[in-house]
């Protein structure tokens, strides 16, 4: 048997952080959703159950915290450096799907969430 199209989601990481246009959105802050789709081959992991051979999920979240602290005016900025910095981190990732929501975004309209979403592969 041969795995393959493996991939690890962390889904629906909330995190506090000051990304915006308007000054006041870098004051006040927002609420973030967070979706992360790694595709890496894990498979000797799940034969040796083993950590070693995978991606450390909590060491992925502590590199996408610290991303999100650092303020930026554009969401996809956001997420091109979080690509940055995963493949940066974790070479065995191949390809990187990123969404991220902004949730209650000051629009003047009712609106839940707004974001972005892209898919990143490596060179």
């Amino acid at each position: 048997m041969k795995q393959s199209k493996m991939y690890i989601h962390l889904n629906g990481v909330k995190i506090y952080a000051y990304h915006g246009v308007l000054p006041q959105e870098n004051k006040v802050g927002a609420e973030y959703i967070l979706n992360l789709t790694l595709k890496t081959d894990f498979s000797r992991a799940s034969q040796m159950d083993d950590l070693t051979y995978t991606i450390n999920y909590a060491e992925v979240f502590q590199a996408v915290k610290k991303e999100m602290q650092i303020p930026s005016r554009l969401l996809e900025h956001v997420i091109q450096r979080i690509a940055q910095r995963l493949f940066h981190d974790f070479p065995t990732l191949t390809e990187i799907k990123i969404t991220l929501f902004k949730q209650n975004p000051p629009m003047g309209a009712d609106c839940q969430e707004t974001g972005v979403e892209s898919t990143f592969t490596k060179n």
